[in-house]
């Protein structure tokens, strides 16, 4: 590791990440652009950034001896992250045990990390590693690492100056609705979410005494607004800013919310079981009035549509029920050693028609070391990703289907040529019935299932699977598997 930063490769990174976003690409791209330069700036053996939601956070950015850690849920020690310095350096085994082991020599490695910062409202954390004979970072390591989590709190704010935006992971990170105010009451922040629960725009409220009650921190005060909803109210101090105190609020009507998920399940149970029970009862009906003239072909391929159809429609049903809590097990086989590869092409043959042509296996190996799971959730996850890439990109473009392997893991890569991701959409991506907006929502429009089931899948079986954007455009959806 050099003495002193690389501050020309700064300088010249700087440029080119503002020219990015300037030009409109603030997305998960400029994210890991920002991740590499910081790795190469600071001359470590690889680089990532945490995203934090409550309690946890999750890398969708990494670089170098990290990459293969994208899509791991780590730790969050609030400890750390808000007391002393801003930044530190620690065992690698700050962030996460499991993660530690998934980076090269993660035993031997230490971590320069810095919190990222909102208004001093904390979205994740930025981090170089090093090895076990790098020296000790200097304290300009410090300053420019602290610098480069600057610009990450840039591209998670608002461009307006909010420290927050409706579509970002702080929102979601603090429930519903969120305020900050003064201490004599005046707010200064009030966010898209806390409009639509209470019905008053951020016009309406900012730079005026908050109208809902604020309880004393650790409580919470139960509020009725006009409109007939309950809030549930918290406050506290914000971090290293005592003057000022965020209050977060969120909706606890909860026989509403419980007919508003009765409406939505029964509204996507009908629209995902209409196609596959409309075709067999179609081909069962062929086959009972028509089976002489059909013949022997036609009455074959009758039933091979059947067949088929009903083992999609069995698949929807695993995927429905599944859906219905978060708690539940996701059903499967026991796991065991299988042969990733062999698994792969076998569940690419029993997709569908039109996303089995655009699924392209050349960069599939002759044979991997064999993964450990459950080898007959792989036509279920495949499924799901592969009609992710499809519903995101245009139908005239392939989408690749490639595998690889490590010391510890066993991966699998769906590329597609799509609109992309952005950085705040990365974990939302999982969500249960969450949507982005697609290019053409018509021709294939989901329900906002089919990630949050892969993750759920997947990490049942010890993995984890991540979105990362593709080079030269489009995204990628890597799942890893432990080795056997």
């Amino acid at each position: 590791m050099p003495d002193r930063p690389d501050y020309a490769a700064l300088t010249r990174g700087q440029i080119a990440l503002l020219d990015r976003i300037n030009s409109g690409g603030a997305g998960l791209d400029a994210l890991n652009q920002l991740v590499r330069l910081a790795q190469d700036v600071l001359g470590g053996r690889g680089a990532g950034f945490a995203e934090y939601s409550p309690g946890h956070g999750r890398i969708i950015a990494a670089s170098g001896s990290c990459e293969s850690a994208l899509g791991r849920r780590v730790s969050r020690e609030d400890t750390w992250l808000t007391q002393g310095s801003r930044t530190l350096l620690a065992p690698l085994t700050a962030l996460d045990d499991e993660f530690a082991g998934q980076v090269e020599d993660g035993d031997r490695h230490r971590i320069l990390v810095t919190r990222c910062e909102i208004g001093g409202l904390i979205v994740g954390s930025l981090y170089v590693s090093y090895g076990e004979d790098d020296d000790d970072p200097a304290p300009e390591h410090n300053t420019v690492l602290e610098l480069l989590a600057a610009n990450v709190g840039h591209m998670y704010g608002d461009q307006a100056g909010l420290p927050v935006h409706g579509d970002g992971p702080v929102v979601a990170a603090l429930a519903d609705g969120l305020a900050i105010i003064d201490r004599d009451g005046i707010v200064q922040l009030w966010n898209p979410a806390a409009e639509q629960l209470t019905g008053r725009s951020a016009a309406d409220v900012l730079q005026r005494e908050l109208h809902l009650p604020v309880p004393p921190p650790g409580q919470v005060l139960v509020h009725r607004l006009p409109s007939g909803r309950w809030l549930k109210v918290t406050a506290g101090d914000l971090p290293r800013t005592p003057s000022m105190r965020v209050v977060t609020f969120r909706d606890s009507t909860d026989q509403d919310r419980r007919h508003e998920d009765r409406d939505l399940f029964v509204a996507v149970t009908s629209h995902e079981l209409r196609t596959p029970v409309t075709v067999i009862k179609g081909y069962a009906d062929t086959l009972t009035n028509h089976w002489e003239s059909l013949g022997e072909d036609g009455r074959q391929e009758a039933v091979r549509v059947i067949g088929a159809r009903a083992g999609e429609l069995a698949r929807l049903v695993d995927r429905l029920l599944s859906a219905t809590s978060d708690d539940g097990e996701v059903g499967g086989s026991a796991a065991g050693p299988f042969d990733l590869v062999e698994g792969l092409r076998a569940a690419a043959g029993n997709l569908p028609a039109d996303l089995h042509r655009r699924l392209v296996l050349d960069r599939l190996p002759g044979e991997l070391p064999k993964a450990f799971g459950d080898r007959d959730s792989l036509a279920t996850i495949l499924t799901e990703l592969a009609t992710n890439a499809d519903r995101y990109s245009a139908p005239d473009t392939e989408v690749e289907l490639s595998a690889a392997a490590d010391d510890t893991t066993v991966t699998f890569r769906v590329a597609d040529r799509g609109i992309g991701v952005k950085p705040e959409h990365v974990e939302r991506a999982f969500e249960r019935y969450w949507q982005g907006e697609s290019a053409d929502r018509g021709r294939n429009p989901g329900a906002g299932l089919g990630l949050y089931l892969v993750r759920r899948i997947v990490e049942r079986q010890q993995g984890w699977v991540s979105l990362r954007p593709r080079e030269g455009g489009g995204t990628v959806a890597e799942v890893r598997l432990p080795r056997a």
